[in-house]
């Protein structure tokens, strides 16, 4: 099964090629990469989805990038969501397939998208319920209410979950990750552009309305 690793590497020519060694001396295969946020320190965060060979473990692939100079290993964890890293772009390209199931489509795709293990799009109505309107696989039947105006990390019951909800109008979108990582800044404006996006796609399909049945384009 693949691992993902997450790192904090310097920004600078040289080393990413001396993660990759390292990594590969260490008996792992590096399937993909992805810069996931630039800091302000001179620093670069990359998930590194990785495949290791039979017999080694990911405790040698953490020590191997924790000797490096400057390199700091932030999470490394078992990958459930296929042989590769899912785009923000890809994401986008599959919601606008379907533009009429825009949510739904994106809410299925948070997981693979921002390496997270669950993802719930909440409502609550004028009596002041909190309705599910949708979840993915493992999420929690219920999510408490958070009143935020915008993106945030909010606090869980859960020692070992970190979550983040993203307000959308009437709605509420939480995320969790059980064990981490803590949400990156870039994390977190990200997931409010793709719902901001979403929203928009739903909202031009309904304006445009449904053609009529047996209707055919000029």
């Amino acid at each position: 099964m693949p691992f993902l690793l997450r790192l904090e590497l310097p920004d600078i020519p040289g080393s990413l090629g001396r993660v990759a060694s390292a990594i590969g001396e260490a008996g792992a295969d590096i399937e993909a990469i992805q810069v996931v946020q630039k800091t302000s320190a001179g620093t670069v965060v990359d998930d590194v989805l990785l495949e290791l060979q039979p017999g080694k473990m990911p405790d040698s692939v953490v020590s191997a990038c924790s000797a490096l100079d400057d390199v700091r290993v932030l999470w490394i964890s078992r990958y459930a969501a296929g042989g590769n890293l899912f785009l923000d772009l890809e994401m986008v390209e599959e919601i606008t397939v379907e533009p009429e199931h825009a949510f739904e489509r994106m809410l299925s795709l948070m997981p693979v998208t921002f390496r997270v293990d669950w993802a719930v799009r909440a409502r609550r109505g004028l009596d002041g319920v909190v309705t599910v309107v949708d979840s993915t696989e493992a999420a929690p039947e219920t999510v408490e209410w958070v009143e935020i105006d915008s993106p945030a990390r909010i606090d869980s019951d859960d020692e070992n979950q970190v979550l983040c909800a993203i307000p959308s109008h009437d709605e509420l979108i939480v995320v969790g990750r059980r064990g981490g990582p803590e949400f990156l800044d870039s994390e977190i404006a990200r997931m409010d552009h793709l719902v901001g996006l979403t929203r928009s796609i739903h909202r031009t399909h309904t304006a445009k309305g449904t053609p009529p049945s047996g209707w055919v384009a000029d």
